[in-house]
């Protein structure tokens, strides 16, 4: 069993990369769990496994006290030195015990260690190889279809797609090969568990950089992507290149490269727009297709009334409202959207409403007018008061 084991220890360093250091210390924790059960000892032991022999030996740890009350645990320091005469007290003295059918046992536990490690070893392998593609796109095949996913072969691993991050409407065949985005890749008791997406906003970001090398590059930028997957979705591009027209690359010539992503998704509706700087021309082209009157932004931040024309009121909103929506997500605004007729009935109404201001200074001039009134008052009571006394002063007089 030996020399097996430690031919086992080298195969596992050399093709799983565990060093022999770390089997050594788990086959020895193993064997003294293994050894406490099977002899049903309670006493303080200690396996020792020589690494290069394959020798292993069952050890009996005792602590030399002044008196000893337990003798699995403890030696008296008198007995201590009958052993030698430099133990003292708190030193540990070790008593090898090893049984002889102890090989069978370190067989079997042995085994177990090994196969732990290479389990343990192969999950490692494949986290540490899948975290890396975190954020990214690869190619695997559909192995099986549930109520809660769709498992995905991807070689090494299987990953799974939860029913949000599936498209909907979308269905799969088994052994179709489909492209995924690797959303999150995360250990548990398990092992590595990969999810992956089709529905995520970045899913369609990887899809572009893969159709249009100048977003690769760096030379256009997606600035932000609304998405509702499956039906509609709203990219913004920028250019950093004065000479290159973002929208014209992404769509490609005659449509290529925009339809070749669409094909993907199995013809979600995709509209890019050009990022502006200016919050008003950005919500303009976020309200593609339908054309802008007016942006005006209201008091509280990120609030904007966007004015349509009449007839283009219902291509504004868009089914279910679906268009005003990707467009307040695309640019973090919150977008009230009015015709030309009802923005200028709003306006009417404005106009005829006092403000809160003249209301306030109203409630103020009568409030003034009322104290007015009062010191009014007081000054005729003082007056009528001083003409009785001028009179009584007269009538005093006289007499």
């Amino acid at each position: 069993m030996s020399k097996e084991l430690i031919q086992a220890m080298n195969i596992l360093e050399e093709e799983k990369g565990i060093k022999r250091e770390i089997v050594k210390e788990a086959l020895e924790t193993a064997l003294e769990l293994a050894y406490k059960k099977n002899y049903d000892q309670a006493q303080n032991v200690q396996v020792d496994f020589d690494i290069e022999t394959g020798t292993i030996k069952v050890y009996s740890v005792k602590e030399v006290v002044e008196t000893n009350y337990d003798s699995t645990l403890e030696i008296s320091l008198d007995e201590a030195r009958k052993i030698n005469r430099a133990y003292e007290i708190g030193d540990t003295i070790k008593f090898e015990v090893t049984p002889k059918d102890f090989g069978r046992i370190a067989t079997q536990t042995a085994k177990h260690v090994v196969m732990q490690r290479i389990r343990e070893a192969e999950r490692d392998i494949i986290f540490n190889e899948f975290v890396q593609y975190e954020d990214e796109i690869l190619t695997g095949t559909v192995e099986r279809i549930d109520n809660r996913f769709v498992y995905v072969n991807l070689g090494k691993a299987e990953a799974v797609m939860p029913v949000r991050e599936q498209i909907q409407g979308e269905s799969f065949e088994m052994d179709q090969r489909i492209k995924v985005y690797v959303a999150k890749v995360e250990k548990t008791t398990r092992g590595p568990q990969i999810v992956v997406s089709r529905s995520h906003a970045d899913f369609l970001r990887r899809l572009f950089e893969q159709e249009v090398p100048e977003i690769y590059s760096g030379i256009v930028e997606i600035i932000s992507i609304a998405r509702e997957a499956g039906d509609r979705s709203k990219v913004a591009v920028v250019s950093r290149d004065s000479n290159i027209d973002p929208v014209g690359t992404c769509v490609g010539q005659k449509g290529q490269r925009v339809q070749a992503i669409v094909n993907e998704l199995n013809g979600e509706n995709m509209d890019i727009i050009e990022y502006s700087d200016d919050p008003a021309e950005f919500i303009r082209n976020a309200m593609n297709p339908s054309d802008v009157v007016e942006v005006i932004f209201g008091q509280e931040e990120n609030e904007a009334i966007v004015v349509v024309p009449d007839s283009q009121l219902s291509l504004a909103i868009g089914k279910k409202g679906q268009n005003a929506r990707l467009a307040a997500r695309l640019t973090s605004h919150k977008i009230d959207i009015k015709s030309e007729s009802s923005y200028q009935e709003y306006l009417k109404e404005l106009a005829n409403k006092p403000s809160e201001l003249e209301a306030e200074t109203e409630t103020i001039m009568n409030d003034d007018e009322d104290v007015q009134e009062s010191v009014t008052s007081v000054e005729e009571v003082e007056e009528v008061t001083a003409t009785l006394e001028a009179i009584e002063e007269v009538i005093e007089t006289e007499e």
